[in-house]
Formats: C-alpha cells, sequence, structure tokens
C-alpha cells in the first residue's frame, strides 16, 4: 500500500490521514449492512467521530468506570519496569491512542532511558490525534511523533518496513481494547500486529479482567449518563452524515453481563415503535417496542486466557502488572523467536 501524503505541522510531527480516503463510504455500506440485519447491530468503531472521543474521555471521569483509573495506576507505579524490560526500544507504537493520557507514563520512562523518542500514535479520529501530537510535544522537547489517523488494519498495512538493523519496538494496545473483539478476531488482529513485528519486539496489551458482574455492568452504564450520550452520538453521527433522524430520546442505553460467554454486551433499545429513514442511503429502519441495536461487546479475561491468546498469535506473556484491587492487567508479550 503506498504511504499516504502527509501532513507536516513541525518538523517533529507528521500526520498521515487515511481517514479522508474512503471513511464516508464505509461508514455509509456498514450502517446499511448493520441497520438491515436482523438482530439489527452497529460498529463499535464509529462510536470515535471527535464529539464521541471526547465523550469517551468524559466516561474515564465517572466513579463507575474503574478501568481507566486502575490501569493508570498500574503504568503509574510501573513504567520505570515496563521500559526496563524493553530496555532496547527506541520506537513506541500506540494503537487507539486518543489522548494518550496514560501513554505519558511510558513516554517519560523511556524518554528517561533513551533521551530520545519516536512516538507512532495510531487513531481513527483525525482531529483527536492531532490535539493530542500537539499536546505531547509541547511537553516532551525530545520527542518526536509520526501518526496515522487511520482504523487499526489501515495503520498496520501502511506502517513502514524496519531493516534488521533497527532497534526493537514497543506497542501499547491499551485500556482493555483487546476486549471489544470477538474472539476469533482478537486472533486475528494480534496476529496482524505479529506480521510487522520482528523477534524482540514487544506488546503492551492491557486487559480487564472478570469480576462481579455488578461491578462490570455499571462501569457500561453509569447512573450520569454518560455512557448512554457516547453510545447514543453513533445515532446523531447517522443523522449528521447520513441525513437520518433518528430521535436520540426515543433509545435507552442496555447494558448486560453474559457470563456463560465472559462479556459485557452494550445495546441501544427503542422504547416505541417507530420508523427511521437513513435518507442518504436512501433505507427505511422499523423498530419494534423494546428491540435492540447491538453496538458493542466488552470481553474480560483471566492471566491463563491472555496467555493462550499470546500463544497462538505468535507471542509470549513475559510480564503481568495488576492494580491494587485487581480489577485489571498490563500484560507484557514478546514476539516469540
Amino acid at each position: 500500500m503506498s504511504q499516504p501524503q502527509p501532513q507536516i505541522s513541525s518538523p517533529r510531527l507528521v500526520i498521515h490521514d487515511l481517514t479522508k480516503q474512503d471513511g464516508h463510504t464505509n461508514f455509509a455500506h456498514d450502517v446499511r449492512a448493520g441497520l438491515s440485519s436482523s438482530p439489527k447491530h452497529l460498529f463499535p468503531k464509529y462510536l470515535y467521530d471527535e464529539l464521541g472521543s471526547r465523550l469517551f474521555e468524559a466516561i474515564c471521569a465517572v466513579p463507575e468506570y474503574y478501568l481507566t483509573r486502575a490501569e493508570h495506576e498500574i503504568l503509574s507505579t510501573h513504567a520505570d519496569d515496563i521500559v526496563a524490560a524493553t530496555a532496547d526500544c527506541d520506537t513506541l507504537i500506540e494503537l487507539g491512542s486518543g489522548s494518550a493520557e496514560k501513554t505519558r507514563q511510558i513516554i517519560e520512562a523511556m524518554i528517561r532511558h533513551r533521551g530520545e523518542l519516536l512516538f507512532v500514535p495510531i487513531d481513527i479520529s483525525a482531529s483527536a490525534l492531532k490535539a493530542s501530537s500537539e499536546a505531547l510535544l509541547g511537553s516532551y522537547p525530545e520527542l518526536w511523533i509520526r501518526a496515522y489517523a487511520a482504523d487499526y488494519y489501515q495503520a498496520l498495512e501502511t506502517l513502514p518496513s524496519r531493516s534488521a538493523d533497527l532497534d526493537p519496538v514497543l506497542v501499547l494496545f491499551l485500556g482493555s481494547n483487546i476486549g471489544n473483539f470477538e474472539p476469533v478476531e482478537a486472533l486475528n488482529f494480534l496476529r496482524a500486529i505479529r506480521r510487522v513485528l520482528r523477534p524482540g519486539d514487544a506488546l503492551l496489551l492491557g486487559a480487564d479482567l472478570k469480576k462481579d458482574p455488578a461491578e462490570l455492568e455499571a462501569a457500561y452504564n453509569d447512573p450520569l449518563g454518560v455512557t448512554r450520550a457516547f453510545i447514543v452520538n453513533e445515532l446523531e453521527r447517522v443523522n449528521r452524515e447520513l441525513d437520518a433522524n433518528f430521535d436520540l430520546w426515543a433509545f435507552g442505553l442496555r447494558s448486560f453481563y453474559n457470563d456463560q460467554l465472559g462479556r459485557v454486551e452494550v445495546y441501544l433499545e427503542s422504547l416505541c415503535r417507530q420508523t427511521v429513514q437513513v435518507r442518504a442511503l436512501p433505507l427505511t429502519v422499523e423498530f419494534a417496542q423494546g428491540e435492540r441495536i447491538h453496538v458493542e461487546n466488552a470481553y474480560k479475561f483471566d492471566v491463563d486466557s491472555l496467555r493462550r491468546l499470546g500463544n497462538e498469535t505468535g507471542f509470549e506473556l513475559e510480564r503481568t502488572w495488576l492494580d491494587t484491587a485487581k480489577r485489571f492487567t498490563s500484560n507484557l508479550f514478546r514476539v516469540a523467536a
């Protein structure tokens, strides 16, 4: 795949924006497919437009959403241990970087160890990526950024090949985002990461642990309604980009823990019988009262399942760090010889 035309904001910042190539066409195709299916569904990757990214940052601050605080505790406490375990790495790649606030702990530890650092953030939101990159450069004069506004697979296919004489890289996939993949998709995704890595490269993978269902469900349906605003924003995006007439207040958020499958399931539920027009497609969608749109799953793990996930995708689990409440894990995987 050819390199996209880069946007160069400064000598230390280059942004490759792949979202402009076919993003609108893909969004329209996926909305048609999801709303025409039975049962209906939407794709969670489209939650993260500019407003969605800001709403997710707000979710991270609500008391019930422990994941961000638990992971931040791990990275704050163990950043130097993580960097010491990947001492030769001089490039940091992050998939789904968002605001990169948690990433600052690793960036600071790597700069302390190496002096200079190349950071390669990848995020679906070009605006969030630009804002976070400029904030990081303002904080760390030793930092260089080569950013990709793209989905994960686009970015992995576009990353330039690395010669054998270069130092290893550390890849970050934080926030338990691996839990948003179906099991087969998670295997395929980690294999895609593995294909761009070489022996000696490492992956730091965040993963939420299985726990009391009530605690899990509260994390995905806070009483303030911030999570609902984040999820329903995808309907507003359909309204805005595809000329639809979804009534956002005609849908409620429903989140359940499926103990058998080990995942939290997130739905939007129609509160009445209604008809929605998506005029740009064109598509007419009928909803019965109580009918649900599946939006995302969030799988939960234990350390043994994470080890098996690595073994099946070309990685070896070297280290696992826990927060003090033992709710969340950061896991260091090494490319298997």
